[in-house]
C-alpha cells in the first residue's frame, strides 16, 4: 500500500428548511453543534463546512443565533454520513440526505398522468468516477499546499488540507493531494541540505491532524460471531505512521472497528495485543527494508485462538514499500483501496464502492 463541487446557497435551503418544518427553538431546542459532533463522530469544523458549502445546516436557532439541531436534523445529517463513506460525493450526498428527511410536498397528478417516480438516490461512485481531482487540478492543490508549507503557514496548510478532504474524501485527498505533497517536499529537503526539515515536520503534523479529525472513534465489534478489529501497527524501528493513519480514517468511515498502535510497536507488544484482541486483521507497515521483518510477520500469520475445532487466525497484510516480498500466509496490498477492500471483506463490511 503507498501510502470540484458546487457550492449551494445556505441560506436559502435553511428557509425552505423552516417553511416545511414549522418547528421553533422554543417547543424543539435540540442539540448543540458540539454535541451532534461527538455522537456522529466527525469535527465541529465539518458541520460547520457542510451547513456554509451544501445549506445542509440546522432548522432553527436558539434566540436567532445558537445553532440548535432538531431529531430530523439528526437524521438528515446521519444520512449526510452514511453516504459519504460510501464514496458519494459530498454535494450529492447533501442534496439526498434533505430530499429525505424533507421531502418537498407531493403536487397532485393531472388528471390521467401516471404517478411521479420516486426521486433517484445518487448512486456510489466507483473508483473511475470524476469525483478524484484531475492530474492538472491535483498538482495545482499540491502546489498550493507545498507554498502553505514552505512559509511555514499551518493556518493555510490546515484549511487547504480540510478543503481536500471535504471536497474528495479521506482516500482520494490522501491518494491524490497529501501523498505526492508529502512526496515533493521530502525531496526538495534531500536536495538542499536539510534546509526543509522544518517544511517537512510541520506539513507532515497537519496531514496527521486533519486525517485523526477525520476518523470516527473505535466501536465495539457489532459482528454477532464475535469478529475482532482490524489492529494496525508499524513494526519494530518504524516511524512512519502517517499511511497507516490514512488506512484507519478510511476504515473508520466504513464502519470497521481498528486499533491504532502508531510508530515502532515492540514484537513482545504486538504479540501480545494479538494474543488479548483477537483481531480479523493484522496490518504491519514498513517504510524501509531495514524494518521489516518477514519473521514477525510469519509468526503472527501463525497465531491462533478460539475453543478447539473453531480456531481463528488474523488476515496479516503487509503494508508499505520495506516488504519487499509477502510472507507466507500474509497478503500485500499494491494500494490503499485494495488494501480498503481486503480489510473490509475480512470483517465482513460493505466493500468501499468509491472514494471515502
Amino acid at each position: 500500500m503507498t501510502a470540484t463541487d458546487p457550492v449551494g446557497t445556505p441560506g436559502t435551503d435553511r428557509t425552505a428548511q423552516r417553511g416545511r418544518t414549522g418547528r421553533t427553538p422554543a417547543s424543539e431546542p435540540g442539540l448543540t453543534t458540539g454535541a451532534l459532533a461527538r455522537r456522529l463522530g466527525v469535527s465541529p469544523t465539518t458541520l460547520r463546512s457542510w451547513d456554509r458549502r451544501y445549506g445542509i445546516g440546522p432548522a432553527a436557532r436558539a434566540d436567532g443565533r445558537h445553532r440548535r439541531w432538531t431529531a430530523r436534523d439528526v437524521t438528515m445529517l446521519e444520512a449526510m454520513c452514511r453516504l459519504t463513506a460510501s464514496g458519494v460525493p459530498p454535494a450529492d450526498a447533501a442534496r439526498a440526505a434533505k430530499e429525505r428527511a424533507y421531502p418537498p410536498a407531493p403536487r397532485p397528478p393531472a388528471a390521467g398522468a401516471p404517478a411521479p417516480a420516486p426521486p433517484a438516490v445518487p448512486a456510489a461512485p466507483t473508483a473511475t468516477d470524476a469525483d478524484a481531482p484531475s492530474p492538472g487540478a491535483a498538482r495545482q492543490e499540491g502546489r498550493g499546499l507545498a507554498r502553505a508549507a514552505v512559509r511555514l503557514d499551518a493556518a493555510a496548510v490546515g484549511e487547504r488540507l480540510e478543503a481536500a478532504v471535504e471536497r474528495y474524501g479521506v482516500v482520494v485527498a490522501w491518494q491524490d493531494v497529501m501523498l505526492p505533497t508529502l512526496h515533493a517536499v521530502g525531496r526538495r529537503w534531500e536536495s538542499s541540505g536539510d534546509r526543509y526539515v522544518e517544511v517537512e515536520h510541520l506539513l507532515s503534523w497537519q496531514v496527521s491532524t486533519t486525517l485523526r479529525r477525520h476518523t470516527r472513534q473505535p466501536v465495539a465489534p457489532a459482528d454477532p460471531t464475535g469478529a475482532g478489529p482490524v489492529l494496525l501497527a508499524c513494526v519494530p524501528g518504524e516511524q512512519h505512521t502517517l499511511p497507516l493513519e490514512a488506512l484507519n480514517a478510511a476504515l473508520s468511515r466504513l464502519g470497521v472497528p481498528t486499533r491504532m498502535f502508531g510508530a515502532a510497536v515492540p514484537a513482545d507488544a504486538l504479540v501480545a495485543a494479538v494474543r488479548r484482541l483477537g483481531p480479523v486483521a493484522v496490518v504491519l507497515w514498513a517504510q524501509a527494508r531495514s524494518t521489516a521483518s518477514l519473521p514477525l510477520a510469519e509468526h503472527v500469520a501463525a497465531m491462533e485462538w478460539g475453543v478447539k475445532g473453531a480456531r481463528a487466525q488474523p488476515l496479516v497484510m503487509l503494508a508499505g514499500p520495506g516488504w519487499a516480498r509477502p510472507a507466507p500466509g500474509t497478503v500485500r496490498p499494491a494500494a490503499l483501496t485494495e488494501a480498503l477492500a481486503a480489510l473490509a471483506a475480512a470483517y465482513g463490511a460493505a466493500p468501499p464502492t468509491g472514494p471515502a
